[in-house]
């Protein structure tokens, strides 16, 4: 819910902004102005040459760096695979796959891997439009019956591409929430439209079910569902049978690493998160084995043994900058990009990269960077909740391919980014004493109405009061805090996630503030 959507924004958002994002262009280091040189395109000069045998350099410590992030985070397990040159140089697991189990993570433990299924989707929509099936500029109206925004020239203009690079005007982490209460992909799809929309085209929020709603799309003109589309088009011919888009394959995997949440200082396997909802856009279970077979095909220009997969073409749209993810801040600051599903900037060396990170606040954190220049990518997955982990070991890895040494404190720098996740079983503190008494419990019970998050029901249960929401009925104990006010803890399928918000009844209305963002946290009382 707002927890967890907060550090999915930043795990993309920051990476972006530092140095892990980037686009497929070939870098050349050779001089402009050396006088054998063939001339190129200025655009593919890097301002910092890669060291002699960088990459090699760079492998060769890899051990070192994975190791120490595992002790001094303390997380249970990590997977962790390097490509160059067309083939995998690095595949090796860290730690276990649960607390208190013996068995111990390796390169084909299957890791959920949040966000980072936006950039493996992508490839799916640009096979499919190298095939002809669709464009990244159709409109997803003319593929998705009744789907619509708040606004009926967005809703008749905006593409899968609008989508895909989160500036259709939807706001931040559009319907997450609804997902957190229960809902399902379609009943969430159906409620985009009450949604106020920023300006279309011109303003950049992260969101999920806007390109799950592309991804719908896709599916549609394929004449198939999402998940069996990638498993077609993808996964089956790069020979990745360990990934999914389904969360039952996952879950039915013998060799799984299960998400660990930290409870009293220590990690704990709590609940399992299931995001079959937004599949596309957070769904994609996978090995560092079975990634490596992308890893070589998004930097092969689509190309893999078996021939061209994905027309380059079809793919640069995606791996190019689409959108402003972050302005800077100031004159002598790189903007971040976002193309189609990847982050895209331009590091310090002066080399176009390309990235994405993953998080669930239930326990799992990922991270990819490719140098296309470098012909080298590295994926870093875990299976506990988001706290810089792998974003951390990825960025270490790239300055040590272009620079030849760590530049930055980027464990410091993703600590900062990532703030302290609360203890979820501290959802029932920070109260404040009573003061101005409640009115008579009864009059508050009832029936209360919302378009966009359903019904609430305020009931009364010994002497106090008890809200239920969403189609499987969540149950949040509202406790009085003064007059008309009252207090929850805000969950999720799976458990509380370690905030108070608050319950405020005026007349026949309530307002749930953590239900608010967006102005649609009012719920009216419906007549007895």
């Amino acid at each position: 819910m707002r927890i967890i959507r907060r550090y999915r924004s930043l795990a993309v958002v920051f990476a972006a902004a530092t140095l892990t994002a980037g686009c497929t262009s070939t870098v050349t280091d050779t001089p402009l102005t050396s006088p054998t040189a063939t001339p190129v395109n200025p655009a593919q000069v890097a301002g910092v040459p890669l060291p002699e045998g960088s990459v090699a350099d760079a492998l060769a410590q890899l051990d070192g760096l994975a190791e120490d992030l595992m002790n001094s985070s303390g997380i249970p397990g990590m997977a962790v695979a390097v490509v160059h040159g067309g083939a995998t140089v690095y595949a090796k697991g860290f730690g276990v796959r649960e607390v208190g189990s013996p068995e111990e993570v390796n390169a084909d433990t299957v890791f959920q891997l949040a966000s980072l299924s936006k950039p493996i989707g992508a490839t799916v929509v640009a096979h499919q439009v190298g095939n002809g099936i669709i464009d990244w500029d159709t409109p997803v109206a003319a593929r998705v019956p009744g789907f619509a925004l708040a606004d009926p020239y967005v809703t008749e203009q905006v593409t899968v591409g609008d989508l895909y690079s989160h500036r259709s005007g939807l706001p931040d982490h559009a319907g997450d929430i609804l997902e957190g209460l229960g809902y399902d992909r379609q009943q969430i799809l159906e409620r985009l439209h009450l949604l106020p929309l920023n300006p279309f085209r011109s303003s950049y929020a992260y969101t999920n079910f806007g390109l799950t709603a592309a991804a719908e799309a896709v599916a549609n003109a394929s004449g198939t569902d999402w998940a069996t589309l990638s498993q077609r088009t993808l996964y089956e011919p790069l020979g990745m049978s360990a990934t999914s888009s389904r969360h039952a394959d996952y879950a039915a995997r013998e060799n799984r690493a299960v998400g660990h949440v930290k409870v009293d200082g220590a990690y704990v396997a709590r609940a399992e998160r299931n995001p079959d909802p937004q599949s596309p856009a957070g769904g994609v279970s996978s090995s560092v084995n079975d990634l490596t077979s992308w890893l070589k095909m998004l930097l092969a220009d689509g190309e893999t043994e078996g021939g061209q997969l994905i027309p380059a073409e079809s793919m640069l749209p995606a791996i190019s900058p689409q959108n402003v993810s972050s302005a800077p801040t100031s004159p002598d600051a790189r903007a971040a990009f976002y193309g189609y599903g990847f982050n895209v900037d331009t590091s310090a060396a002066g080399r176009v990269t390309l990235s994405h990170s993953g998080a669930f606040a239930l326990g799992a954190a990922t991270s990819f960077v490719a140098i296309p220049s470098a012909d080298v990518a590295i994926v870093a997955l875990t299976n506990a909740a988001p706290i810089g982990v792998p974003e951390t070991l990825t960025s270490e890895f790239a300055d040590l391919v272009q620079f030849g040494e760590v530049r930055q404190d980027w464990a410091g720098l993703y600590e900062r980014a990532f703030p302290t996740l609360p203890d979820p079983e501290d959802a029932s503190t920070g109260q404040t004493p009573s003061s101005a008494p409640p009115r008579p419990l009864a009059t508050y019970v009832g029936t209360y109405a919302n378009d966009y998050f359903g019904a609430a029901q305020v009931t009364e249960r010994d002497g106090a009061l008890i809200l239920t929401m969403g189609p499987e009925g969540l149950v949040f104990p509202l406790t009085h805090q003064d007059g008309d006010v009252f207090t929850f803890a805000p969950a999720r399928k799976g458990g509380p996630i370690g905030v108070i918000s608050k319950a405020t009844f005026t007349g026949d209305t309530l307002l749930l503030e953590f239900f608010d963002a967006n102005g649609l946290g009012t719920f009216t009382k419906s007549a007895p």
